[in-house]
């Protein structure tokens, strides 16, 4: 299982992924906005989407646990 971190603190605009969805080295799982920039966080390898553990609109801190891939 690898876990996705947050680079920086803002909230999801976005979610572009489901739990269980296939993704690809580079996919864009999520976007985070901070200070009306879109942050596009990609998926590091190709795995399947194992749980999501933030939602659109919620608030996130830099460093914090987005999603698992396995």
């Amino acid at each position: 299982m690898q876990k996705i971190y947050s680079e920086v603190s803002g909230s999801i605009w976005k979610v572009e992924v489901v739990a269980g969805q296939a993704v690809a080295a580079g996919d864009v799982l999520m976007i985070v906005e901070s200070m009306k920039m879109e942050i596009p966080v990609e998926s590091p390898a190709a795995g399947t989407v194992r749980e999501l553990l933030v939602a659109e609109g919620e608030a996130v801190e830099d460093g914090q646990w987005l999603l698992s891939l396995e």
